[in-house]
């Protein structure tokens, strides 16, 4: 028999109508898989705003103008190999013309080309196939390098120009050619990703062939850069024509393609831990939390007060005679399907059990189908087969960090000794044996991460820089992005949150800086309800979109540079943290989650390109209504909430200042209401935020909330010395934390310095140059040529009576003060 969404077998339920107790017929459990991007045809269909419908056929009429006056046919799919690429190769030519009426036309038609020539296609799918053929065709050709010039000419064109600056409010008019650029340029970026993961592709030389220009600078810039620079100029307000989305889709899918997803991360981390002679990891995230089941949502505040106070429960006579007997703990929180009995008398002590699960005999069952009842009531069936045995072990292997083992070391010493030996790991006489049992434990489980790694290397570095300077910088994809981002970092941070901030469902109408919809709004309002609806959704799908690009985006340089080098991740962490990017996160998480994850803010019947291929039908309710209703959930907001997640893991982790900051923000009860969403990874990321605070949030928090703390100690990792469920910890100090930011901030600095020569400057000068070889020879100095000014020649007297005879050297002040003290 199959399970009933709570993880136990051949049960029946019976419906409720109280309050949040119904929250697992609310939330299914959800098949949803985590990756780093949706289907290609979701994602390509993304990149269009409903409104953009009427611009299809310009890109149509575009074509058919083009191909009348090359004298071929209105037919893509009539002409011949080598009529192809001719006409491509004269497109190529009007879109180096200087009006810009023929280079947009041809612009249009190229673009109608990357869409698959959808006018002559019948279904999606020979459209899909006519598209992947273009443009491996038109990228050959060098369409794509050819458009991101024409992406540059449109910039300096926006940034010089006051049209757009003089409106009040901007539309889809003000971003016409901009969006006609970059569709062309997401569509091939799109496809290059897709076919990347084709190992027998004909088309893997064109891969790499992208991979390689886009760590190319077009100019001055790489691609990146300049789409996040478009970013910036947005937020600044200094071109709020610029098509928001369609910038962060590309500038998402061109890091993605660059620098690579889950698959290329985990291959560099295998071979980064080879390089440094460490053990290869046996487990992956992804993949243990696959196996694992979601969890049913804690009891919520109501079935607490309500298990605290029975008296005041209106329950029927017969629900009454039904919980005198047998019933069962509640373990939905657990990996277990073990189901435990108990007595009346061991849960009626004020204990963590606030929510029961009811067990009465079968024939029970149809008397009370019909009642309502503020619990889960599960009828047993004799007949069903037992339930599955419960795992014996936890999922993840326990680890331990060489400094957990030096602190145990230093307690240890301390208390059995009376002295402790800095810096020694080995001796261990004068300790119990328990003790020597306790460490071999603990060096089995040792891990070492690569950041650790880093980290000790930057300090024999800083302790010896002439002896042991940094050696050859390798020079991969990510080192080579960030060289070029460092200087600006901050402001990308500020920029990307501050989008986030507008997108984000709970922010308040507010006159921001820039506008968010400048590439949705029609020049005409919907007259009509239905177009109202319509436009209303559109807004609402913009929005879940944007959110979509930035936290992928976010995500995707976190853990890149986490990998490249630790300081490189904690630079982009710490500026993360001063924009505020924590309570903006906890400030997304704090509504009715549910109802995001849930969302069907789309229209799959206008979706491209189901949109433009057949008979399409006249707008109606029903037209609006049609959906997959099969899929309880929407995969872009799913995915939002857990890239979000896993960022502020990424800021919080091993950081004790930013932990006090989620207990200060009171993120426990925003946090536990995320659980209500039944997707393992999703609660896993929860549950590891909710680990690392809960030390902080004191008895009674940790008294109420047992069944989370089950949950956490079945689901997440542990740390074989570490006090998470109590506060007793050496690191609970709160006279450290600020210590330990300004310490890391300081190292973070002196690396940025050191490698790349930026950074504060210190004594009124700078450190760039401090370990830079000085020329100590007189003859040599003496020779150096040094061109003056005319005003210093000029000026020459003045300077030598000043800063010469009237200025009493360092030698004349120390023989005097010598002379004196003699």
């Amino acid at each position: 028999m199959g399970t009933n969404g709570n993880g136990r077998r051949g049960g029946a339920k019976l419906h409720m109508e109280e309050g949040d107790c119904n929250n697992d017929m609310e939330s299914p459990e959800l098949d949803f898989v985590y990756d780093d991007c949706d289907t290609q045809a979701n994602e390509i269909a993304e990149l269009y705003s409903y409104t953009e419908h009427p611009e299809f056929q310009l890109n149509v009429k575009a074509f058919e103008e083009i191909m009348e006056e090359f004298n071929f046919p209105p037919s893509w799919q009539r002409l011949t190999e080598s009529q192809r690429r001719t006409i491509i190769m004269k497109l190529l030519e009007y879109l180096d013309l200087a009006v810009n009426d023929i280079r947009m036309r041809a612009a249009r038609c190229i673009l109608y080309l990357a869409q698959g020539c959808w006018a002559e296609m019948q279904s999606d799918a020979e459209q899909a196939h006519w598209a992947r053929l273009n443009i491996f065709n038109l990228y050959e050709m060098g369409v794509f390098s050819a458009f991101v010039e024409l992406l540059n000419l449109e910039i300096v064109r926006s940034s010089t120009s006051t049209v757009a600056s003089r409106k009040l409010a901007e539309s889809l008019a003000d971003s016409t050619h901009l969006r006609v650029i970059l569709s062309v340029l997401y569509l091939i970026t799109e496809h290059m990703r897709t076919e990347s993961y084709n190992e027998n592709s004909e088309y893997q030389h064109l891969v790499q062939l992208f991979k390689e220009e886009l760590g190319t600078p077009y100019g001055e810039e790489l691609l990146p850069v300049q789409l996040l620079n478009m970013v910036t100029h947005i937020c600044a307000g200094t071109a709020s024509h610029f098509p928001m989305k369609k910038v962060l889709l590309l500038l998402w899918k061109i890091l993605l393609v660059y620098l690579g997803g889950i698959k290329e991360l985990k291959d560099r981390k295998m071979k980064l831990r080879e390089k440094y002679g460490l053990a290869p990891i046996a487990e992956d995230t992804l993949e243990v939390v696959k196996g694992m089941r979601a969890s049913s949502p804690p009891p919520s505040a109501v079935d607490m007060i309500e298990n605290q106070n029975p008296s005041q429960r209106k329950i029927k006579d017969v629900d009454r005679a039904m919980r005198r007997q047998t019933f069962m703990k509640q373990t939905s929180l657990d990996e277990s399907d073990e189901q435990i009995y108990v007595d009346k008398e061991e849960t009626s002590n004020g204990s963590e059990d606030y929510s029961m699960e009811f067990q009465s005999m079968p024939n029970e069952g149809p008397q009370n189908s019909n009642q309502n009842c503020p619990y889960y009531m599960y009828y047993k069936q004799f007949d069903s087969p037992p339930p599955p045995p419960p795992p014996k072990s936890l999922p993840w292997q326990s680890k331990v960090r060489q400094k957990d083992i030096d602190n145990f070391l230093d307690n240890v010493r301390i208390k059995f000794i009376g002295y402790s030996l800095p810096g020694d790991r080995q001796t261990i006489a004068g300790l119990p044996n328990p003790i020597h049992e306790g460490l071999d434990i603990l060096k089995k489980h040792i891990y070492t991460s690569i950041s650790e790694i880093q980290v000790e290397r930057e300090m024999e570095i800083s302790r010896s820089p002439l002896t042991k300077g940094e050696k050859e910088i390798e020079e991969t994809e990510t080192e080579v992005l960030y060289r070029e981002m460092v200087p600006n970092l901050p402001q990308y941070m500020i920029a990307l949150l501050k989008i986030l901030l507008a997108a984000a469902p709970t922010s308040i109408a507010k006159t921001y800086p820039m506008n968010i919809m400048a590439d949705l709004l029609p020049e005409e309002m919907p007259m009509t309800v239905l177009q109202s609806l319509k436009l209303g959704i559109d807004v609402n799908r913009h929005k879940e979109i944007i959110v979509k690009a930035v936290t992928a985006t976010l995500l995707l340089l976190l853990k890149h540079f986490k990998l490249n080098h630790v300081y490189q991740f904690e630079y982009m962490s710490q500026h993360l943290v001063f924009a505020n990017c924590m309570p903006l996160v906890l400030k997304f998480f704090n509504q009715n989650i549910l109802a995001y994850v849930g969302a069907k803010n789309t229209i799959p019947i206008f979706d491209f390109p189901a949109c433009v291929i057949g008979e399409q039908p006249e707008l109606t309710k029903e037209c609006l209504d049609i959906g997959d209703t099969s899929v309880p959930y929407s995969w872009r907001n799913v995915f939002s909430c857990i890239n979000l997640l896993r960022i502020l893991n990424k800021l919080t982790k091993w950081k004790n200042a930013r932990i006090m900051m989620l207990v200060v923000f009171k993120s426990a009860p925003i946090l536990k209401r995320t659980l209500k969403v039944r997707h393992a990874l999703m609660q896993f990321y929860v549950l590891k935020l909710l680990k690392m605070q809960t030390k902080h949030l004191g008895r009674q928090w940790r008294k109420t909330n047992m069944k989370t703390i089950s949950a956490i100690y079945s689901k997440v990792r542990h740390r074989l010395n570490d006090d998470w469920a109590y506060g007793n910890d050496v690191d609970a100090r709160p006279w450290d934390f600020q210590d330990e930011e300004c310490a890391l901030r300081a190292c973070v600095e002196s690396f940025h310095r050191r490698r790349y020569g930026i950074g504060p400057i210190t004594g009124g000068r700078d450190h760039e140059n401090d370990w830079s070889p000085v020329d100590t020879n007189i003859n040599s100095v003496l020779d150096t040529n040094i061109e003056l000014d005319e005003e210093f020649k000029e000026n020459y007297e003045i300077w030598l009576e000043r800063e010469v005879y009237n200025n009493e050297s360092f030698e004349s002040r120390f023989y005097t003060n010598g002379a004196k003290t003699i």
